[in-house]
Order: C-alpha cells, then structure tokens, then sequence
C-alpha cells in the first residue's frame, strides 16, 4: 500500500508511483495542476485543468536523469496554479531524485536536507547509484560542495537510511 500511497513532500508537492496520477478525484482533491511523469511509457492522464509533463528516463543508474533536473524544478516552481505530482513507476527512484534536485534548486536544501525530507514524506524511496552520483554532482554545481557521501553496500538488496544526525553519510544497508 505505500508504493501505491501519494506522498507530500510540502504543502503543494506530492511524490508517488504510477497509479495515484490516474485518480482523477484523488488529483482534484489535492489541487494538482502539473504532473511530471519520469517515465518512458505509462500513460499520461487527461485530467481536466492537469497539465503533464514527461520526462523520458529509465530506473537505471546509466541513464542522464541529471539532465532533466534544471527544467523540471524550473516547472515545479512555476506552477502557481496549484499543487504537483511527480512520479515514476513505484515512486522510489526516479520521481524521489528530481524533488531533491528542486528542493535543492529552489528551497535552499543541501542534499543531505533534502534527501531527509523525502525520506521522512515517502520512507519507501531507493535512489539508484547513478542517480545519486547526478545529485551530487548538482549539488556541487549549486552550492560548491557536498554535503553528504554515498557508501555502496556490496548486497544487492539494499535499503537507505541516514546514519547518526552528526553523521553526513548515507549508506545503502543490507536489509
């Protein structure tokens, strides 16, 4: 139930997986006017008063999501007219990198804020490896330096925690 759950990130943005965006009485209750859908193929929603935006990436670790980080926080922070959803298939990747990137870009978060604030709104999120390498890498580009360092688990089944709050490691745990 919580993949499928919309997250709220803050007062006007949410986070979740591929079936929330469909809910058209779910989209009006929470007043979303601009769905950005970070995925190649699932559908976007006509819903009236609901613009959508696409972002053409995979869940993997080589792919450019970086890229789209400027345009759609640009967009997240444009849309005056209500609330927005951003979503991938499961909301624990994708989705969850590009809300970083804008609470980064226009919220003044670092990424270790950032990161601790979709965290704690969406627990269920696995940023892959690639992702978090581009999130670096923009957080440098924003701020000059990092603020946290990502420590691989050499287990596949991994789950993210942030460790002790004087620590600014995040490391990827074996469940």
């Amino acid at each position: 139930a919580l993949l499928m759950a919309l997250s709220q990130v803050t007062p006007s943005l949410f986070l979740s997986g591929a079936d929330a965006p469909l809910n058209g009485a779910l989209m009006s209750q929470k007043g979303i006017t601009l769905i950005v859908n970070a995925t190649l193929s699932h559908a976007l929603p006509s819903h009236p008063g609901v613009e959508c935006l696409r972002v053409p990436v995979c869940d993997l670790p080589c792919e450019p999501l970086g890229l789209h980080f400027d345009r759609v926080a640009e967009r997240i922070h444009g849309n005056r007219a209500g609330g927005t959803l951003v979503h991938c298939a499961a909301g624990r990747s994708r989705s969850p990198a590009l809300v970083m990137a804008y609470l980064m870009r226009f919220r003044g978060a670092t990424l270790r804020q950032a990161h601790r604030r979709v965290l704690e709104s969406r627990p269920c999120i696995r940023i892959n490896a690639g992702f978090w390498e581009q999130l670096l890498q923009y957080e440098r580009r924003l701020y000059g330096r990092n603020t946290v360092r990502v420590i691989m688990s050499p287990h596949k089944l991994i789950r993210e925690s942030t460790v002790s709050s004087k620590s600014n490691r995040i490391i990827y745990k074996p469940l």
